[in-house]
């Protein structure tokens, strides 16, 4: 099962020549350093684009945006017979799905997967002990029953049509075992994870991961025991470079040979390289469901007031800023739902550009405008901390035009940015951003974001900091909504629920949107069959694929 994070085919010919067929490495550079590896208590891109080169989820969305199977032999649904509706001890209704392992699936030190490293990612995903970030959602999975190695079966304790993406993400039972079940409360430390990464029986996919430099690099190399297609390309280098005029000096320099459109360069910035040095490189760009925004924090007293919320998206030209840096490739965004997404709604509220509308929505909630600056009626200004991702040059640009536009309808913005480990990997995590918070959203296609907006998924201490509601936000309504959505398996009585939930985000602005990223692949002459897949699971799930044409 895979939680919120972090498709034009670009896949060439597999017809690879005997100079295309020696030994490769691919130096990767990224923007991002992951705050860690474990495939169940990490969540973000750049441990996401790392980990699906070893490490994958049992389904996912596939380059096509319909479903496949990774460790299983075929994804259960109610017309192949392996899902069906079963009625609970408490008289409603849940779901029984019966799933069956790969025999040729095996850990990096030769051990089969079996069905007992589906129980431990099962019992790590539901353990209140641990912190799962996803664990509010993982708890739809009410009981596991194993029937043998290689067969198990899933009870869902309620109706949801996305019901076969429920199913535990396999875990290394020989290695991590012990670890979880000795102190499940200090599992995240003592996880060999975190302790031995380059453990090779830590990972089943096509390469483990060999060598790691804390905030540097990591390297992965060929998974000797993998049994599907056999990658081309020998090792794998991913070194982070978190400031982004760095890294393309990086790339331009030939130290790194791919930027991938996950977490390379922004699209501004790739635009600018394309008519520098375009000779020199393939560029693709991929829209996708990658949503820039800002959360916001219903503990702020300024911005709990929705008229707080709204006047900020008035006072902000967004239709400016994605013209002027992205030559309009990158949507404006109304909700936190992209137009390539089969549930995108288009007749919901809409915030043009409109300072004067601005500033009468905050004179209305109770401000006044005193020298420039608008004040509460205790005299207290409306000052508003502003963070992002440090180094991240296009994030910083865009901090600075917010800046200036709200200072014309006078709010304060004070910018304070974090290295990407430190924020998503602790301030996030555990809400500690005091105003307005900008970073970007991957989902799966049509997604609820039950994570993010129910309000049984906001992260406290007494919950283990699980659940990805960094705002805080409750709303009975919203609740429902989420509820009711994820029981529908009417595809059209579904978008309808869906449109009702755009209506309200837009309304309530819980956090404000400001467009749908591209991802903006820079790849060298050289390399083939990399396929952008524009939402959430990236396109290392299949570098199997990719290929060299190196002479």
């Amino acid at each position: 099962m895979k939680k919120t994070i972090l498709a034009l085919a670009m896949a060439a010919p597999l017809a690879l020549s005997a100079a295309s067929a020696s030994a490769e490495t691919l130096k990767i550079g990224m923007s991002q350093y992951p705050e860690g590896l474990h495939p169940i208590l990490v969540s973000n891109v750049a441990a996401s684009y790392i980990l699906s080169t070893a490490h994958r989820g049992t389904v996912i969305y596939g380059k096509d945006w319909l479903l496949q199977c990774n460790a299983c032999v075929e994804v259960p649904s109610f017309e192949n017979g392996l899902a069906e509706r079963i009625k609970l001890d408490d008289g409603s209704e849940g779901i029984k799905m019966t799933v069956t392992i790969p025999d040729d699936l095996f850990w990096g030190d030769g051990v089969p997967v079996t069905s007992k490293d589906i129980k431990l990612g099962y019992d790590i995903e539901t353990d209140e002990r641990v912190g799962n970030p996803g664990l509010q959602e993982a708890k739809t999975m009410e009981k596991l029953v194993l029937l043998d190695d290689k067969n198990f079966e899933v009870y869902l304790n309620k109706i949801t049509f996305k019901y076969n993406t429920f199913i535990p993400t396999p875990m290394p039972a020989h290695v991590e075992g012990e670890l979880y079940e000795s102190d499940p409360t200090s599992y995240s430390k003592t996880t060999k994870y975190a302790t031995e990464p380059t453990n090779p029986g830590l990972y089943y996919g096509p390469f483990v991961i060999a060598k790691v430099n804390p905030g540097s690099f990591i390297t992965a190399e060929q998974n000797p025991h993998w049994k599907g297609k056999s990658p081309v390309i020998d090792e794998l280098i991913f070194k982070a470079v978190e400031n982004t005029s760095a890294l393309e000096a990086h790339l331009l320099s030939g130290s790194v040979d791919y930027l991938p459109g996950e977490l390379g360069l922004s699209l501004d910035q790739v635009l600018q390289l394309e008519k520098r040095h375009g000779n020199k490189f393939n560029v693709h760009y991929e829209p996708g469901l990658l949503y820039e925004h800002l959360d916001t924090t219903m503990d702020n007293p300024h911005l709990a007031k929705k008229e707080v919320r709204q006047a900020l998206l008035y006072g902000a030209n967004r239709q400016q800023l994605v013209d002027k840096l992205f030559a309009g490739k990158q949507p404006v965004a109304d909700t936190n739902v992209s137009p390539r997404d089969t549930t995108f709604f288009a007749d919901v509220k809409r915030y043009e550009y409109n300072p004067e509308k601005a500033k009468q929505l905050l004179i209305d909630a109770g401000y006044t405008l005193k020298n420039g600056v608008m004040v509460d009626g205790d005299g207290n200004e409306l000052q508003i901390e502003l963070m992002t991702t440090a180094g991240n040059k296009t994030r910083e640009l865009v901090q600075q035009v917010l800046q200036s536009q709200w200072k014309q309808i006078g709010v304060k913005v004070n910018i304070n940015n974090q290295p990407a480990r430190v924020y998503f990997g602790e301030t996030l995590n555990k809400r500690k951003h005091k105003g307005l918070a900008m970073f970007a959203w991957y989902s799966s296609p049509e997604s609820p974001p039950r994570t993010t907006l129910l309000s049984t998924n906001i992260p406290t201490e007494e919950n283990g900091w699980s659940g990805q509601n960094y705002i805080g936000y409750k709303n009975p309504a919203m609740d429902e909504l989420l509820n009711k959505v994820e029981a529908e398996l009417d595809t059209e009585k579904r978008k309808k629920i869906f449109h009702e939930i755009q209506n309200i985000y837009a309304e309530d602005l819980p956090a404000l949107p400001l467009y749908f990223r591209a991802d903006s692949f820079v790849m060298p002459k050289w390399l083939e069959g990399v396929t952008p897949t524009g939402h959430m699971y990236p396109s290392t799930n299949w570098v199997e694929e990719w290929y060299t044409t190196k002479k």
